[in-house]
């Protein structure tokens, strides 16, 4: 177009040629964006919709279901586009609410000055009418069926017919039949034996039938003539604002005419039963299975697939008409000659056919077929389709019935749905409003790990997220802890040997951290394993961040800055055990830091991709837990410290009295209470301290801890932040004794819930008590 041309000044030929130009740019560019994301595909198989092997299979699939009579060539109504000059499929239509009106008619009963009233949003379509439609079961019109009525403006009779069709307490009751115009009419029109009259050009503008006065003019020009005359005919009932939805070409946003044209056609019912059986039976799942409802609704109400277009660009037709009989010969080359008259001019039909056609045998035409090759045999039926709810029904549905009808059974097992990825205000992302983003320019600025793993985070399966730069941002810096936590795992490694975990003597903490490890691997794969993406990127999100980053890094550094050779061993070894382990299990999210990170790791296989997925490690029951009594002390202390604003290098004497954990695991974990709880000395105590009221305390699950006041802290604000906690632990222990007193709760709720809560009030109820001693004594000294 900005030459000046047209695709008729090229030519067939030299159009076509022009078309794989602008593929061989632009298909490249989408490619070179896959691989920047990191998409793992065997890029050695990658297959194009037009490649000769694809073209085979279409030419094949279109005769075998030509030769069963499930293709067929008619004139029916289909969608079409008066731009760009060719039919689309239902599928290929885009719906827009637009204000408009209903303008409603008189259509004078033939020989009398009654009339009927019919509604329409296309006056320029009433120059078609062949037929007036009620309900049979309408008594206001009984008398009048098969009568004539005045079709107004072209003042000739057309018949009233009766029609279920009709609904009764729609409008008038009264429905005008354009059978060229219209799909539903169309039908009507075939039950009755009415004219089918088309009034238009396949370019939008009246033919010789609509009249000498209308032939020629757009049909938008032509409604306004026609409900001019109307009003001035004194035939305009009424006319009423009307907000509908209105059909656009998805290509160019031209309005969709509803016409009749004769195209080639898919015959559905037969193909559509098997491919909806396939569903209900599960052979083929929806995830989520809400979706399973959009698939059985279009399915159930398909109509014939228009699959013929009259472009120049797709897959061509392989019909070829005799000039001289019009006899019509499928087959995969131009016959030599007519089987019908002898003759050996034959021309091919011009028309390509629907991409969906040839996308529709995708899963198996990609793998060979027609030939029956070993990558066909390995991998069809595969496992998981992965597709957006917006294309549904033209891909997904196709694929299924397709597959059905030549290979026997469904291509994929799973169809995992997911949603849009809209701007940050909700809206979808288009050229119109300019509102698109590059997934280029996000990758350039903050890399493709960050992109992946902000599109995953959180978000369920089939529902639409909104894209923010702080989100990506937000994932790139936990891009950069996970690369900080693997250098300072790698600084270490020639610091002690690095041996398999049964070799190790792990501690505490290393058990600790295991049992998390442990949850992780499991979790996650099972989330994995229902498609709960989400979930387990925020599972991994929090292992990483939290406790192996935050909590483990910190607890191995005195035994790798200690002298203990053995002890500094296990650290290391239980360290790249853990992040090799993690760097596979985040793998699918952020390939990329992922493979450089486990390659560098000891003992690692050649690619992360093809590791072995994680299992768990064994462990005694409950080894592990008991350091979780560590964790909270470390937190409650450091959290007390902070309240107080006590300088971290300010070390103090901790005093623990031990009550729901056993004494010896605070004994054995000293090392760990005074480097993170910044303890100048551990002491465990059986009994409150004497001068407990002159300490800081604070309580957890599994202990009570007592620090020296001193200077370090104003009393009064201790008070005050003790009746915090006694409020918080006050309003913890009502709910759970709300619940207990609950009959319902208590009649419906499975034991071991009814058990968990009465152990919760149990702990509320001591932690409450000994916080209302700590104010009453901090008190007494005020």
């Amino acid at each position: 177009a900005k030459e000046g041309k047209t695709k008729y000044d090229l030519g067939r030929e030299g159009f076509l040629e022009r078309a794989w130009q602008w593929k061989e740019q632009y298909g490249g560019r989408i490619v070179n964006q896959l691989k920047r994301i990191g998409s793992s595909c065997d890029w050695e198989r990658e297959r194009f919709t037009m490649d000769e092997g694809c073209s085979k299979a279409v030419t094949k699939v279109f005769i075998s279901l030509y030769n069963k009579g499930l293709i067929y060539q008619g004139s029916r109504i289909i969608n079409w586009c008066p731009a760009c000059k060719t039919a689309l499929s239902d599928a290929e239509v885009e719906y827009e609410e637009q204000d408009s009106f209903l303008w409603h008619i008189r259509y004078r009963l033939e020989n009398s000055q009654d009339y009927l009233v019919v509604a329409t949003t296309r006056p320029e379509t009433m120059l078609g009418d062949t037929g007036v439609a009620v309900n049979p079961d309408d008594d206001r019109y009984k008398d009048i069926v098969g009568k004539n009525v005045i079709l107004p403006i072209v003042n000739k009779p057309i018949p009233v017919v009766a029609d279920q069709y009709v609904e009764m307490d729609f409008g008038t009751g009264v429905v005008k039949m354009t059978p060229a115009h219209d799909p539903n009419d169309f039908e009507v029109a075939m039950r009755h034996n009415l004219p089918v009259i088309r009034v238009m050009n396949d370019d939008g503008t009246m033919n010789a039938e609509a009249g000498a006065e209308f032939e020629g003019l757009d049909r938008f020009e032509c409604r306004r003539k026609i409900v001019d005359m109307l009003r001035q005919q004194g035939l305009m009932e009424k006319i009423e604002p009307y907000k509908h939805n209105v059909g656009q070409c998805y290509r160019c946003k031209t309005v969709v005419e509803p016409i009749i044209s004769k195209q080639w056609f898919v015959s559905m019912k037969e193909l559509a039963e098997p491919a909806i059986k396939a569903v209900e039976e599960g052979k083929t799942e929806f995830l989520p299975d809400r979706f399973a409802r959009t698939y059985f609704n279009w399915m159930n109400n398909i109509r014939d697939w228009c699959i013929s277009r009259q472009l120049w660009w797709g897959h061509r037709i392989p019909a070829y008409y005799c000039t001289e009989c019009g006899h019509t010969h499928v087959a995969d080359a131009m016959p030599e000659k007519c089987e019908q008259c002898g003759c050996t001019s034959l021309v091919q039909d011009s028309d390509v056919l629907d991409t969906w056609f040839s996308s529709a045998l995708w899963p198996f035409s990609t793998l060979g077929w027609p030939e029956q090759t070993k990558e066909l045999e390995y991998f069809y039926p595969t496992n998981v389709l992965v597709t957006g709810y917006d294309i549904i029904f033209f891909w997904v549905a196709r694929m299924i019935f397709s597959g059905l009808n030549v290979m026997g059974q469904t291509p994929f097992k799973h169809v995992l749905i997911h949603g849009i990825v809209r701007d940050s205000q909700g809206r979808k992302m288009s050229k119109s409003l300019g509102n698109g983003i590059d997934p280029l320019e996000v990758i350039d600025k903050y890399g493709a790990d960050a992109l992946r793993f902000s599109l995953a985070m959180g978000n369920a399966p089939g529902n639409d997220m909104r894209f923010y730069w702080e989100k990506v941002e937000a994932y790139r810096n936990f891009a950069n802890k996970i690369w900080n936590a693997a250098r300072f795992v790698m600084l270490n490694l020639d610091s002690a040997e690095i041996l398999p975990l049964e070799e190790c003597e792990p501690d505490s903490a290393d058990k600790w951290i295991l049992m998390r490890y442990n949850a992780a691997v499991t979790e996650v794969t099972d989330n994995m394993e229902k498609f709960e993406l989400g979930l387990a990127a925020q599972k991994l999100y929090d292992f990483i961040w939290s406790e192996y980053c935050d909590w483990y890094i910190e607890l191995t550094k005195p035994r790798l800055y200690g002298t203990d050779t053995k002890k500094k061993s296990t650290a290391l070894s239980v360290l790249c055990y853990v992040l090799s382990g993690t760097m596979k299990l985040l793998h699918p999210f952020m390939p990329f830091i992922t493979e450089e990170i486990y390659t560098h790791l000891p003992g690692s296989e050649e690619t992360v991709m093809r590791a072995p997925w994680p299992e768990t490690v064994v462990l005694s029951d409950g080894e592990g837990g008991d350091f979780e009594a560590i964790i909270d002390m470390i937190k409650a202390v450091r959290n007390l410290r902070a309240e107080m604003n006590v300088p971290v290098s300010k070390r103090t004497e901790l005093f623990i009295r031990p009550t729901q954990t056993p004494g010896s695991v605070y004994s054995s974990c000293r090392m760990y209470l005074e480097k993170l709880a910044s303890a100048s000395s551990i002491t465990l105590i059986c009994d409150k301290p004497a001068r407990s009221d002159e300490m800081a305390s604070v309580v957890t699950a599994g202990g009570e801890g007592y620090i020296p006041l001193g200077e370090l802290i104003d009393i009064a604000k201790e008070c005050e932040r003790l009746r915090k906690e006694e409020a918080n632990l006050t309003q913890e222990v009502r709910r759970a004794e709300g619940k207990l007193n609950n009959q319902g709760f208590v009649a419906k709720a499975p034991q071991n819930v009814i058990d968990a809560e009465r152990e919760k009030l149990k702990k509320y109820t001591e932690m409450l008590a000994n916080v209302r001693d700590r104010i009453k004594a901090l008190e007494a000294i005020r």
